[in-house]
This record gives structure tokens, sequence and C-alpha cells, in this order.
């Protein structure tokens, strides 16, 4: 028999689309509704690996993925003069390393899982939530383009800064920062670009990004360390001036990066941090991926947390009639999950950007010792995301 619960689910990222997908396909009525006037595509780049890898196996999407890869082979860690100081191949850590087989950019698979539960999913961009009641049999929602609806439940598949985790849950989620800041802006393509990731590290804690990707343009990433400071709040050009502020002076590429900064259509910059929460759920809304538990783009996990935890929450809520017994199961399997994911070293970004010169070349010698039994021992702590470490459940009234 099919289930034919009428379920909201707002974020169409990663998360959202992938839920959408598996709740539709037990016959439930799916509707997600994404801020956004329009699909977003590009984004930085991220990679589909351990059991994340498996649920998109389990959605046939596997080659989709690996059609729309960015083809990236390994990162180069090199100077202000190009020259290369070490390298990580794709190969390194058997293949657990930090560039993975399957290196896609976001919008990349954000649109192949949404066109791949298009046809039984109901998406409505440009619109959000406003207001929202729970009640015995259901939750009202206000829609901010108006207009009101009743679903069974509601699920918040938005990211780090989620809205709706706000309006339901309040201030009881806790935010770990990094104190580090990352924007993430796509450039034009130059000769010198390559399949693999440029990284150049400069004093005091600043880092410098080039990646490719399979549009025909180049991704480039700027970090420096900072405790939070809402530049995350700023308007585009203001960031772009405290970038350029930042930056100034650097060599390698940064001048060319930052020349391309004020026509760069796509620039994001956040500060790194983790999302921890107490539960998940509350009465019929509940969350997933960034909204519930980001692990952070430093941790290695965000795309398998939010692939893992969409799964697994679609097959609880199929395999439950009650919506609190589902919910209960999702965070048991889920939370150890996301705990591992999180275990991230606060000082993690000194180790990848040291603040001296010395700190620099001693991080470039390390790398370069990367098959050294003890050294690789060591590197592996904070190089191989452990993303296999989740048995997924088998939800037979899925397949």
């Amino acid at each position: 028999m099919k289930n034919k619960r009428k379920i909201l689910i707002t974020g169409a990222s990663v998360a959202g689309p992938t839920l959408a997908f598996w709740l539709a396909r037990q016959g439930m009525e799916v509707t997600v509704v994404e801020r956004a006037p329009e699909f977003r595509d590009g984004g930085q780049t991220i990679d589909v690996r351990g059991a994340g890898k498996v649920v998109a196996q389990r959605m046939g999407l596997e080659s989709a993925i690996r059609a729309k890869s960015t083809h990236e082979d390994g990162i180069r860690f090199v100077d202000e003069h190009d020259r290369t100081r070490a390298e990580i191949g794709i190969g390194a850590f058997e293949g657990n390393g930090p560039v993975a087989e399957l290196e896609i950019l976001r919008g990349e698979l954000a649109k192949l899982l949404i066109e791949h539960g298009r046809q039984q999913v109901n998406y409505r961009f440009g619109d959000s939530i406003a207001a929202l009641e729970e009640l015995p049999d259901g939750v009202e929602v206000r829609f901010e383009h108006g207009g009101e609806e009743r679903f069974d439940l509601v699920i918040a598949a938005e990211g780090v800064g989620s809205h709706t985790r706000k309006l339901v849950f309040g201030d009881e989620v806790t935010r770990r920062s990094f104190d580090l800041y990352t924007a993430y802006f796509t450039i034009a393509r130059a000769p010198g670009d390559e399949r693999q990731m440029r990284w150049f590290n400069a004093p005091g804690g600043l880092s410098v990004c080039l990646r490719p990707d399979n549009l025909g343009t180049t991704r480039a990433l700027l970090s420096f360390q900072e405790p939070p400071s809402a530049y995350e709040k700023l308007s585009p050009a203001e960031q772009k001036t405290l970038l350029k502020q930042k930056f100034a002076g650097l060599n390698w590429e940064t001048p060319r990066i930052l020349a391309a900064l004020d026509a760069t259509p796509d620039l994001y910059l956040d500060q790194i941090s983790q999302v921890k929460m107490a539960r998940w759920s509350k009465g019929r809304i509940a969350l997933v991926g960034d909204a519930a538990y980001c692990a952070s783009p430093i941790s290695g996990m965000g795309t398998s947390l939010s692939l893992c935890g969409a799964y697994i929450l679609a097959g609880e809520l199929g395999r439950h009639a009650d919506h609190t017994q589902a919910f209960a199961a999702y965070e048991a399997i889920m939370r150890p999950y996301v705990d591992q994911a999180q275990s991230v070293p606060t000082f993690a970004p000194r180790l990848a950007s040291p603040h001296s010169r010395a700190g620099i070349a001693f991080g470039h010698a390390m790398l370069r010792m990367s098959n050294v039994p003890i050294v690789k021992s060591i590197l592996a702590r904070f190089l191989t995301p452990k993303a296999d470490a989740l048995a997924l459940p088998d939800y037979a009234h899925m397949t």
C-alpha cells in the first residue's frame, strides 16, 4: 500500500532533493520549496564518497555523477612562483584522501538530484516559509508569497543559517566556529589552470586555491583565519572590498583572482563552522543535512551526511506509521556518524594554513613524506574523511 503522507521539504540543494526522491518513491505527496527564484547551478566543488556514494548508487545516479565530474586528480601545493612543494594524488591514502574519485560542483549534483525525481515531486522556486503552526493532525504553513497549506510533516533541508530551523527551534542551535572564513567564486579559465587543485599558502594563515571544473571555468577559493566577525552579512560589494584588503600584496595567482572579483557573479563568503543540536526534530517538523548537523567543508563529510541523512530519514518514515518513531530511529542511526564527522580539531585550519613561513615549509615537508608509514598514519588522521563509517540500512520498501 502506498504511503500518502503529504510532506513539505524546504531547500533544493543536496539533502532536500534526495529526501524528496526517496519519499516520492514510496508514494508520498512531496513538495519542495526553495527560496532562490530559480535553480542555482555552479557552486564549490564537493565530493561523493563512502556511504554517500552508496546512496547515489542506490538512486541509479553514479554514472551520471561521474559524467559531470570535474575530473580533478589531486592537489599540488605551490609557492609564489608556482613551483611544486608537495603533491597529493587522487589515489593517495588508498583512495581515501582529500580528493575523491567523484568530485562534482554542488550545483551540478543538485541539478542531477532534482531532475531525477522531478516527475514525482512538486518543486516550487522563489518562495519560502513565512510562518508555521503545528496542529494535532498536521502543520499549517503560510508562505512568503501568500497562501496557506496544510502538510502532515515539514522537513527543513536548508543551510547552516536555516530560517525554518530558527522558526521552530529558536536558539537551540550551537555553532562551533573554526575562526576561519572562506570565499568561493568562479573566474575565467587561464592556460596555466590544470586538472589538479593548486594550493598556495601565505604567512598569516592565508590560503589561495584554484580548482578545475567541467564547465570551462575555474573555481577560486580565498581563506583567512579570523574569529566570527559577521562578514557573511556584508553586501557582496563590501565582501569584495574586504577580500581585496585581506589578500593585497600576495603573489602567485592572487592578483589575477582579485582582479576577477568585481565581475564574478557568484561570490559566496561564510565563516566555517559546524551546526550542533541536541535534537533534530520537534513534533511534526524535522531537520536534515546542514541545517541539522553541518560538519563544515574542512571535514570532507558534508555531502555524505546530506545524502545518507536524507536516505535514512526517508526510509524510517516509510518504515514507521508514527512520525515520532521515525524521527527517533533516524537520529539513532545517524547520530554516531555525525559525531564522528564533526570530530575535526579546532586547530585544523592552522595545520592546513600555517601562520609563518617556517610552518608552511614544515607542512610541505610533511606532505612530501606522506609515504613514510609513521608520517602517513599521522596525516591520515586529518586527510582521510571517515565517509564509509556507516552501515546503510536496506529499506525493502524503497527498492
